[in-house]
């Protein structure tokens, strides 16, 4: 399965006075499948050490983490040659060994030459909670779920996914083009992104037994909740998350502590969010009070909506029904199209964007604003073909921004400072905004 990561890892290794790597990202979104893919591909050997799995390894980092040593003690242990510049070494897990996390600061001051990369499933978890860790001998990389673009090429439509790419004008697609890449779409919406989901869909085209493995995906998140949050919150990141979905099924998505449970607020919760947060398992959306550059200074502490890192797991949260991917256009209004909203927050967040909403007194609210080369853009997410768009035109007559976005199942298009982008090229946003 292909990942658009793998350039990115390619180019870390032909930096050369290259950082040791940290990859980060989710529990199961394949990093383990990545980095061995990366090293079966680009280096003669690789020596793999996995912390979860052989808690033993620790102790290979207990009495020094002198680089020197440390390489010595790895090739006896694991009987590998270990060559600079040739053998990639790989420590998964790496946050079940806190030693071998701080030894990446020495490997980057003494052993530069050496080509070494760090996983985990709840790094950000730990480095928030590690002193003194140096950031800025490490660098980070995140693995998301796959995104709509590399589903279609796991799905082997190769012709269709570079047609979407190359995509340089605003004009319409042909509409039985068009069609064909919403059907994809919407079997993305219930696949999600998830490797193993995306696999067994491939292999079965049987969307009851994509659901049970999302199912166990929910569950073994679960279990870490119970294996490594602090005890005194398990309870309440345990509540928390299973709050999202009646979250996203509210007109107004704002997350309201009470929902979790009556009288809750926000001081017994908070910590609860952070940790999943942190955990890479959701996205927090800011309210801004007014869009002005940095849009991170007029951002609420306090008013913010909730997204899940997988369209897909949210709904398997929410029991959506495989039919609905049958139907024409049901899956984009199921819970208040809950459903559409997570995916393109989830596709921005993968373009690097900051995610942040505005609204206007009960009147208004848009559901996303953008920052990108100076200018903020508005985007609206519209579930079905109406053409209506009312937040966006009070937003727009209160700060006559550049153009105003609207995502919708309705094909490419521009009408006069409305920019129609259909859901599967939100992927594409941050090109087609220079081409405006």
């Amino acid at each position: 399965m292909k990942r658009k990561v793998i350039e990115n890892l390619r180019s870390w290794k032909k930096e050369p006075k290259k950082k040791p790597l940290l990859l980060m990202g989710a529990r199961q979104v394949g990093k383990t499948f990545i980095l061995r893919k990366f090293a079966e591909e680009e280096y003669a050997n690789s020596v793999y050490l996995n912390f979860e799995d052989s808690p033993r390894l620790c102790k290979l980092f207990d009495t020094s983490l002198d680089p020197k040593k440390i390489l010595k003690a790895l090739s006896i242990e694991l009987d590998a040659e270990i060559i600079e510049g040739k053998t990639l070494i790989i420590f998964d897990e790496v946050q079940e060994c806190p030693n071998a996390l701080n030894s990446l600061k020495y490997f980057y001051e003494q052993a530069r030459d050496q080509h070494i990369v760090a996983a985990g499933s709840l790094l950000g978890v730990k480095l928030a909670h590690i002193k003194g860790f140096p950031v800025g001998k490490v660098e980070f990389l995140t693995l998301f779920p796959l995104s709509f673009l590399e589903f279609l090429e796991a799905l082997n439509e190769i012709r269709l996914k570079n047609f979407i790419e190359e995509l340089k004008t605003i004009e319409q697609l042909p509409p039985n083009l068009h069609e064909k890449i919403l059907n994809h779409f919407k079997e993305y919406l219930f696949v999600g992104g998830m490797p193993e989901a995306v696999a067994e869909y491939i292999d079965s085209k049987n969307f009851s037994k994509v659901r049970e493995i999302q199912t166990a995906i929910l569950n073994a998140y679960s279990l870490d909740f119970a294996k490594h949050a602090p005890k005194k919150h398990i309870m309440r990141i345990n509540q928390v998350w299973d709050s999202l979905p009646n979250q996203l099924a509210k007109e107004n998505k704002k997350f309201i502590y009470s929902s979790i449970r009556k009288g809750a607020r926000a001081k017994e919760f908070e910590t609860a969010l952070q940790w999943l947060v942190e955990a890479g398992l959701i996205y927090k959306v800011r309210l801004i009070s007014t869009p002005k550059i940095p849009l991170t200074a007029y951002a609420s502490v306090n008013a913010f909506k909730i997204y899940l890192v997988d369209v897909g797991l949210l709904g398997a949260m929410a029991l959506l029904s495989p039919k609905t991917v049958l139907y024409e256009n049901e899956l984009f209004h199921e819970f208040r199209g809950a459903i559409t909203e997570n995916y393109v927050a989830q596709e921005l967040v993968h373009s690097k964007y900051q995610l942040f909403y505005w609204t206007s007194e009960g009147k208004a609210e848009v559901d996303f604003v953008l920052e990108q080369d100076d200018s903020i853009y508005p985007v609206e997410v519209k579930s079905g073909n109406s053409t209506k768009k009312k937040s966006l035109r009070v937003y727009g007559n209160k700060y006559s921004p550049k153009i105003l976005i609207r995502c919708s199942p309705m094909n490419l298009k521009r009408d006069g400072d409305v920019f129609n982008c259909p859901f599967y090229l939100i992927e594409e946003l941050r090109s087609l905004i220079k081409g405006l």
